[in-house]
């Protein structure tokens, strides 16, 4: 049982793994199209780090499954302390992670609801 359970974390932290491998290319990729075609990234960067951050959440929601998965075998107090440490850790980075999107969501939404800024002044003004 317990090698099967250690097979099981390896998948799924090497699935975690792999979400944040194809985060990061995807956001590289993306970010290079946008430079080479314009000459301002600051539209984009925020929607590029937002993606970015989705991904980043999601393998890290991976890794602390894989983490959950080897308590139910971690029969010392030490590994179970430093996996719960590392879960601790790995919880609080998360929390910021999923707060700092929400965030970059919300500008993203008003400065598309924003008309133009110092657009046309009206005729005879």
């Amino acid at each position: 049982m317990r090698e099967l359970i250690g097979w099981l974390v390896h998948l799924i932290e090497a699935g975690g793994a792999l979400i944040i491998f194809a985060g990061t290319v995807w956001a590289f990729v993306r970010f290079a199209a946008t430079g080479l075609r314009r000459r301002s990234l600051i539209g984009e960067f925020n929607k590029i780090r937002l993606s970015l951050g989705r991904f980043l959440v999601l393998g890290l929601e991976f890794q602390l499954a894989g983490d959950v998965l080897r308590t139910a075998v971690a029969p010392s107090f030490t590994e179970i302390g430093q996996l719960a440490a590392i879960a601790a850790i790995r919880t609080i980075l998360n929390f910021f992670l999923t707060r700092e999107i929400a965030q970059e969501r919300a500008e993203i939404e008003t400065e598309q609801r924003q008309p133009l800024a110092g657009g046309a002044a009206p005729a005879g003004v």
